[in-house]
């Protein structure tokens, strides 16, 4: 008997992993989204192409790390890496800025039986709207070339188990047994309006749009399936909570990105307050404690975050909380994920132009 319950167990296991699988690929038939962190304000490229070089800075390098649903056999691990920085600052308009970035992301799903990896050029242009550079609109492009392969090695179909409980009957689909490669080219596009009324606080909105050239994947030979365009729109703002002391600060964002009938929502803020003075301006520990929650289709995951401020460094780390109808099958364990920024400040001390934080 437990070696029957101890098959039916691994059959169960390997059916779970063959439709994650397939509500990845095949969104046809079922909903799907690209790979998002909960931390969206930690990924600007990933987010919208118009906050590449938006930030007060010269440099910055922003590197984004989630595993999400670990128990599921590490149903989803994402990894991202993105460098970008304003270039020509000296033969535009002043108050204008002119932003270049280059960003690698890897998705792994099941356990690396389908590994997606990603490079994209994107550059965006912000034109000031007043003489100070609080209020500014910009436009950003993105170009993107993704390959991706399924691993059709660690795959068993329904057709391969025998009476036994086994895996021994050789399957009739195309991809079992061999690894298959797809790739294409993708063009995204985003805008971003980012205001202030009196230098301390921040207010933006944006819009993107990624997948405009709606490219064609397919594994097993044919060509059914375009990848839908996902459309986002978010927002935040932040103010202090006291106009003589700018150690206490409110940060509010919010997003709703929908790709074909998937629809992703995230709503929350944070609280951060400086632990050193406001004369260390140079190299600033500022604390920060919050908390998202997000909507997928239904309410999926309350997320607690806490994030450090170390000079030029940005710490985030935070938890998807499942409790969505999943977590029976992910054992209450959402997605652990964690953000590290670095931005390099101006070597001058000139005050910084209030920028999109969350």
């Amino acid at each position: 008997m437990r070696a029957c319950r101890n098959q039916w167990i691994v059959f169960m296991k390997r059916i779970i992993y063959a439709l994650l699988v397939f509500i990845y690929f095949f969104p046809a038939a079922i909903r799907a989204q690209d790979p998002a962190f909960s931390q969206f304000f930690a990924s600007p490229l990933t987010l919208n192409p118009a906050l590449t070089g938006k930030f007060s800075g010269i440099v910055r390098v922003a590197g984004n790390y989630r595993n999400q649903w670990p128990q599921i056999n590490n149903a989803f691990i994402t990894t991202t890496i993105s460098v970008d920085g304003n270039i020509l600052a000296n033969k535009i308009t002043n108050g204008d800025a002119w932003g270049a970035g280059l960003m690698v992301m890897t998705d792994k799903t099941a356990n690396g039986i389908l590994t997606s990896n990603y490079i994209s050029f994107s550059t965006a242009y912000q034109k000031a709207l007043d003489e100070n550079g609080w209020n500014q609109i910009g436009i950003g492009f993105q170009g993107s070339y993704a390959s991706k392969r399924l691993d059709g090695t660690q795959l068993n179909f329904e057709d391969q188990l025998d009476q036994q409980g086994g895996w021994t009957l050789p399957s009739s689909e195309v991809i079992s047994g061999h690894q298959v490669n797809l790739s294409y080219f993708d063009l995204n596009v985003g805008m971003l309006y980012n205001g202030s009324t009196d230098g301390n606080n921040n207010f933006y909105l944006g819009a993107s749009a990624y997948h405009i050239l709606q490219p064609t994947e397919s594994f097993t030979g044919n060509s059914l399936y375009t990848l839908h365009p996902r459309f986002t729109l978010h927002g935040g703002y932040s103010f202090p909570l006291s106009q003589e002391n700018n150690n206490n600060f409110i940060h509010l964002s919010g997003l709703y990105s929908r790709q074909q009938n998937a629809v992703d929502a995230m709503l929350g803020g944070a609280w951060s307050y400086n632990l050193n003075n406001e004369e260390a301006a140079g190299a600033p520990i500022n604390l920060y404690l919050g908390t998202w929650a997000r909507f997928s289709n239904l309410t999926d995951a309350i997320i607690p975050y806490i994030g450090l401020d170390v000079g030029s460094f940005t710490i985030g780390m935070s938890y998807d909380v499942n409790v969505s109808s999943l977590k029976t099958a992910s054992e209450g364990q959402g997605g652990f994920e964690i953000s590290i920024i670095y931005i390099k400040k101006p070597a001058d001390g000139r005050k910084p132009i209030p920028c999109p934080k969350f």
